[in-house]
């Protein structure tokens, strides 16, 4: 149980209401900012306003899964007031405070450093990364199948990156009866693409790769679908970047070309948010149950 542990919830989309419940029903003390337009949907805990006295006394912040974006803002769907985490709310916060988010932009992660404030990236964690990428890997084949007149089964498709959400991905569109190829940036990664029964190739190749493609997802969150690479596609193919903003593709000359290039980071908080939001607050409450050894016993 987290009974007495304080734990502060600023902004969010329909994944932190997840959040909020399971905190709650693990009874911890919990403070919300940032959703007084569902305030009487939530139960057990208390609406505030951004303040720097609700920071002063807490165990935890949880900030959206995108944290805040360089001016401090935080995403906020449930509130038409702008929420920003700044200077004078990190400095009220206690020396054991635990700031958590999904992932941390270079502001958030100088604003913790500079008052020695522990950051946990749930994003960065195995378990929470391979879990988010089954709802990943389902809404970019929703993508797909809404942006082509074509079937997966038997389409010509290209994954670029073998990590964790490139590795479910691909074996989703090979359960569909696609033909799989696999751009990979480590020589190791070839043997386990071949065990399981798609295409290997080195992604500095890729030029040589995507003549006959009819769908590219990427997952690498640098420049790699180049002005060059594109002009070597058929313009009937269709590109899903479901990397991090900006993406991983030229998209003007996409556009010039009239190749279909759609960038869509943050797909599980879209297709799936429900089961995202089981993902995150079960990560966050065993790290809460973690980091207060003392639960149970009140403040």
């Amino acid at each position: 149980m987290l009974t007495g542990v304080r734990t502060v919830i600023l902004g969010g989309d329909a994944r932190q209401l997840e959040v909020i419940r399971k905190c709650v029903d693990m009874d911890a003390t919990v403070s919300v900012v940032g959703f007084d337009r569902i305030a009487d949907q939530l139960k057990g805990v208390s609406n505030e306003k951004l303040s720097v006295r609700l920071f002063e006394s807490a165990d935890a912040i949880v900030l959206p899964v995108v944290g805040c974006e360089e001016d401090g803002s935080v995403k906020a769907d449930f509130t038409e007031q702008p929420l920003h985490f700044q200077h004078e709310h990190a400095s009220a916060l206690p020396p054991h405070c635990v700031v958590y988010t999904g992932m941390a932009k270079p502001y958030l992660q100088k604003l913790c450093d500079k008052y020695n404030l522990r950051l946990v990236e749930l994003l960065e964690r195995d378990d929470v990364a391979i879990y988010n990428s089954i709802p990943t890997a389902e809404g970019a084949i929703m993508m797909a199948i809404q942006n082509t007149d074509i079937t997966l089964h038997g389409a010509r498709c290209m994954v670029l990156g073998l990590g964790r959400t490139g590795f479910t991905l691909a074996r989703t569109l090979q359960g569909l009866g696609a033909n799989v190829q696999v751009g990979i940036q480590l020589r190791e990664e070839a043997a386990r693409a071949s065990a399981m029964g798609w295409r290997p190739f080195m992604t500095r190749d890729l030029a040589d790769e995507v003549g006959e493609i009819d769908l590219i997802f990427n997952t690498i969150p640098s420049m790699i679908i180049t002005a060059q690479i594109l002009s070597r596609m058929q313009t009937s193919a269709v590109i899903i970047d479901i990397a991090s903003s900006p993406g991983g593709c030229d998209y003007r000359y996409a556009a010039k070309r009239g190749i279909k290039a759609i960038l869509a980071p943050g797909l599980p908080g879209i297709v799936a948010p429900k089961t995202a939001g089981v993902i995150m607050a079960n990560a966050l409450v065993q790290l809460l149950m973690e980091d207060n050894p003392n639960r149970g016993e009140g403040k």
